[in-house]
């Protein structure tokens, strides 16, 4: 990750706040899914406005030591390799059992065909695969974290 650009990125978003929001104004850093072919599509969904959502396991926060999303929350969107493209702000968290995840949740995440069944399948992979990389099992009613946000800052 070039630390320098997420800094400048930073910055020139802060020019957009006020004395007292910048003050306040903290963020994390991150990219989107496992790999790089991930990262560019659910990243160029939420540049066009289809992705307005993510899901994480709940527990891969206690594994990795993180802390969880919070509601006004800012977050830098990197590429794969680190480059910063847009900036969000969390509008809210929700932690429910995966299975209890409703439709327009799902809907929200906007990736393959937005559906219900297309979300589930995905995110039963991806999970079953996160879980096991800890040796763990995967269970359908496991706690996630739900987070909708909005984009307030990207380049053209």
């Amino acid at each position: 990750m070039s630390e320098q650009l997420v800094k400048e990125f930073w910055q020139e978003f802060e020019q957009t706040l006020n004395k007292r929001e910048r003050e306040d104004a903290q963020y994390e850093v991150w990219a989107f899914g496992a790999d790089e072919n991930m990262a560019r599509e659910l990243l160029d969904l939420v540049k066009s406005g289809d992705k307005t959502a993510t899901c994480s396991l709940f527990r891969m926060y206690e594994v990795e030591g993180e802390s969880l999303p919070q509601e006004d929350d800012y977050n830098i969107i990197t590429d794969w390799s680190g480059h910063p493209e847009i900036i969000t702000r969390t509008t809210s968290v929700d932690i429910i059992p995966f299975n209890k995840v409703p439709e327009d949740f799902a809907y929200k995440e906007g990736e393959g065909d937005k559906s219900y069944e297309y979300w589930h399948r995905e995110h039963v992979a991806f999970f079953t695969k996160e879980m096991t990389s800890i040796n763990e099992t995967f269970e359908d009613d496991q706690p996630v974290v739900c987070e909708e946000f909005e984009v307030v800052f990207q380049k053209d």
